[in-house]
C-alpha cells in the first residue's frame, strides 16, 4: 500500500484533544464579564478568563497522560525495614538503564563538590586542590578538565552547560564548555559559596568578606551588593520557588536575603553553634527549611512560621550537610554515613528530639562528607567526599515527569539555543524576588480611612498634605495663607542674621490678624457648611471612636458589644 495513503488515512482520523488544539474554541462555563463598560477592560477579562480555563482543562489531561509515578520501597510486613537494604540488592531490583546510576568515582585532590545542571544531564564537580571537571555522566563524555592549582571552593552552571562558575582562592571565574577561562569577576572577592537563579540570570555568592553579591550574567552589572555584618558564611542555599538566599552564619544565625532588601527579611537563631548545613524542600512549594549545625542538631523549619522548629534531632558525628529532593526527601550526610528520610514523618512535629524513621542509608568510609546532590529527574544522591564522588541509588526521590519546556534532559543544540533566548527574553526582573511571590500581582489592601464620600474615589486622608488634612478637619485658616506668603520675605530676611527669640517669632505670626478685613472674611467663612466636609469629619469622628473603644476593651475597662437579636431594629 503506499505510504503516502496510509499517512493520509492516519492523519485523516487521529486529532488532538479540544483542550490541546491551538485553535480550540473556549472552554464552556466562562464569566464574560457583561457588567464592566470599560471594552478594552472586558476584553482584557475576557481573554485571562479564558486562559485561566483552558489552562486548568491541560492540566486535567497532563494528570491523564503523564502516568509516571515515583515508586518508593516497601516491606512486605510490619517487622521488616527499608534501610535493611543495601545498594547491591537496590541495583538488582532496579532496571538496567537505572543501575548505571550507581557508580564510585576515586579522585585525588579532595574533597570534593558537585553540581547538576537543570536538566540532570551533566555533572560538574571541583575539587579543594583545584581539579574541575564537567561532563555528561550518562554517556561518560567529558566537557572539560582542568587542574588550576590552588584552592577551589565552589562550583555551579550558570544557565546551562555551556557555562559553569568556579569560586577559586581570590575571585570567581566563569569558563566555558571547553574549559577556555571567559571572565574573571573582581568584585567576588574571596567567595566561598556560589548559586545562580536560572529565571533572573543572576549569579549569587557569598565569601570570606561577609558580602552577598548579586551579578548580572547577561549585562554583566552588579545588581546588588549586601553586607552581612556577620563574619564570614560558609552556607548558601537557594529557595528555588521564590529566589530568596538562605545564608547560615557561624553564630547559629540564619538570615534570608533578596536584592531588593538592603537588610535580612528574616533572621532567626537556629543554632547553638555555626550553621554547617541548609537547604529548602522543592516539593513543598519552598515552605520547609533544614538546617544542621556544628552543635549536632538538625532541624526543619516552616517558612510561614518562624515560631519554632517543627522537628528537630541530633545526629552523631557533628555537623551535617544536607540536600532536599524533587519528591521531599532529605539526605542527612553525617560522620560516615548517609541517612535519607522521607516524608510527611520530616514536616510532622513531635514532642521528643528523636530522629524520624530512617529510609535509607548507605556507609561511605571516606572522610569527611563534604556535599551532598540529588539528580533532578533521576532516584539518584551524588555525595562527595574525601576520596572521590560516590552516587547511590535513591528509590522514589526523582521527579519521574519532565517539562520539556523548561528542562529537556533529551534536547539537541537547536533547542538549547532556543531555550536559552527564550528564557533571556522571558528574564524576571530582581525587582521582584520577594518572601511571597503571590504578592505580584496582587492588588493593594483599600486603605480604611479616605476622603471619599457617597462611594466615590478620592485620595486616601493619610496621603493628603498636612494643609488638606486641616482644612477637611476644618482647622485651617485659608485666609492667612496669602498674608504669610507676604510676610514669608520679611519674617526671614533678618539682616542681623540673629536668632529670633520664641516670644518674637509669635508676635511677628500673629501681626496682622486684627484687620478689619480679616475679621470680615473669618465670619463668612464660619457661616459656610460644606456637606463634604461635614460628612468627612463624621467619618472621621466615628473612627477616633471606635479606636477609643477598641483601646479600652483591650485594657479591660469596657465589655465588648454581644450581638443581640434587637440589633436589626436598631437606625443607622
Amino acid at each position: 500500500m503506499d505510504p503516502l495513503l496510509v499517512k493520509a488515512n492516519v492523519v485523516k482520523h487521529t486529532s488532538l484533544p479540544k483542550s490541546l488544539r491551538p485553535t480550540s474554541p473556549p472552554p464552556e462555563n466562562v464569566p464574560k464579564h457583561k457588567h464592566i463598560k470599560d471594552l478594552k477592560l472586558r476584553t482584557k477579562l475576557n481573554r485571562q478568563a479564558i486562559h485561566a480555563a483552558r489552562s486548568k482543562a491541560l492540566v486535567e489531561d497532563a494528570d491523564l497522560l503523564l502516568t509516571g509515578d515515583a515508586g518508593k520501597m516497601q516491606v512486605e510486613n510490619e517487622m521488616e525495614r527499608t534501610w535493611r537494604i543495601g545498594q547491591d540488592d537496590i541495583v538488582q531490583g532496579a532496571g538496567q538503564e537505572a543501575a548505571k546510576g550507581r557508580r564510585e568515582l576515586k579522585l585525588d585532590g579532595g574533597p570534593y563538590r558537585s553540581r547538576y545542571s537543570r536538566n540532570g544531564r551533566h555533572l560538574a564537580i571541583v575539587g579543594t586542590m583545584g581539579h574541575v571537571a564537567t561532563f555528561d555522566w550518562q554517556t561518560g563524555t567529558m566537557h572539560a578538565e582542568l587542574q588550576l592549582q590552588e584552592t577551589c571552593r565552589d562550583i555551579t552552571f550558570l544557565q546551562d552547560q555551556s557555562f559553569f562558575a568556579v569560586a577559586q582562592k581570590k575571585y570567581v571565574f566563569i569558563y566555558d564548555r571547553d574549559g577556555v577561562e571567559l571572565h574573571r569577576l573582581k568584585s567576588h572577592i574571596e567567595p566561598t559559596r556560589l548559586e545562580f537563579l536560572s529565571y533572573h540570570w543572576l549569579l549569587a555568592s557569598v565569601g570570606n568578606t561577609g558580602f552577598l553579591k548579586y551579578q548580572d550574567t547577561s549585562t554583566g552589572n552588579i545588581v546588588a551588593e549586601h553586607r552581612t555584618k556577620l563574619g564570614a558564611c560558609h552556607t548558601l542555599a537557594q529557595n528555588k520557588h521564590s529566589a530568596v538566599l538562605h545564608l547560615g552564619h557561624s553564630n547559629g544565625v540564619v538570615t534570608l536575603w533578596t536584592p531588593n532588601l538592603p537588610h535580612p527579611a528574616v533572621q532567626l537563631l537556629a543554632h547553638l553553634g555555626p550553621v554547617v548545613g541548609m537547604s529548602v524542600d522543592p516539593s513543598s512549594g519552598g515552605r520547609y527549611m533544614a538546617t544542621s549545625g556544628q552543635d549536632g542538631v538538625v532541624k526543619v523549619w516552616d517558612c510561614r512560621n518562624w515560631k519554632g522548629a517543627v522537628r528537630e534531632w541530633t545526629t552523631r558525628g557533628g555537623g551535617a550537610e544536607l540536600e532536599w529532593s524533587a519528591k521531599g526527601a532529605l539526605s542527612v550526610a553525617v560522620g560516615g554515613s548517609v541517612n535519607v528520610y522521607t516524608k510527611p514523618s520530616i514536616q510532622t512535629s513531635h514532642p521528643a528530639k528523636a530522629p524520624p524513621p530512617l529510609y535509607l542509608t548507605h556507609p561511605i568510609p571516606h572522610r569527611p562528607l563534604t556535599s551532598v546532590r540529588f539528580c533532578p529527574f533521576q532516584d539518584i544522591l551524588t555525595i562527595g567526599h574525601n576520596a572521590g564522588l560516590s552516587s547511590i541509588l535513591v528509590p522514589g526521590a526523582g521527579e519521574p515527569n519532565f517539562d520539556s519546556a523548561e528542562a529537556d534532559p533529551f534536547e539537541n543544540k537547536k533547542a538549547r539555543r532556543e531555550r536559552e533566548v527564550k528564557g533571556l527574553l522571558d528574564k524576571i526582573q530582581p525587582d521582584m524576588i520577594t518572601l511571597d511571590p503571590d504578592f505580584i500581582g496582587s492588588l493593594a489592601p483599600q486603605t480604611k480611612l479616605t476622603t471619599a464620600v457617597n462611594d466615590t474615589h478620592d485620595i486616601p486622608f493619610a496621603r493628603l498634605p498636612r494643609l488638606e488634612r486641616l482644612r477637611v478637619q476644618g482647622k485651617a485658616d485659608d485666609t492667612e495663607a496669602v498674608d504669610d506668603d507676604n510676610d514669608g520675605d520679611e519674617g526671614d530676611g533678618d539682616k542681623s542674621g540673629k536668632t529670633q527669640s520664641r516670644a518674637e517669632k509669635e508676635k511677628r505670626k500673629m501681626r496682622g490678624k486684627g484687620k478689619s478685613v480679616k475679621r470680615y472674611l473669618r465670619k463668612q467663612r464660619k457661616n459656610v457648611i460644606d456637606p463634604t466636609a461635614v460628612a468627612i469629619r463624621a467619618k472621621l469622628e466615628k473612627h477616633r471612636e471606635e479606636k477609643r473603644v477598641a483601646r479600652a476593651i483591650e485594657k479591660g475597662q469596657m465589655e465588648p458589644h454581644k450581638p443581640s437579636a434587637l440589633d436589626r431594629f436598631k437606625r443607622p
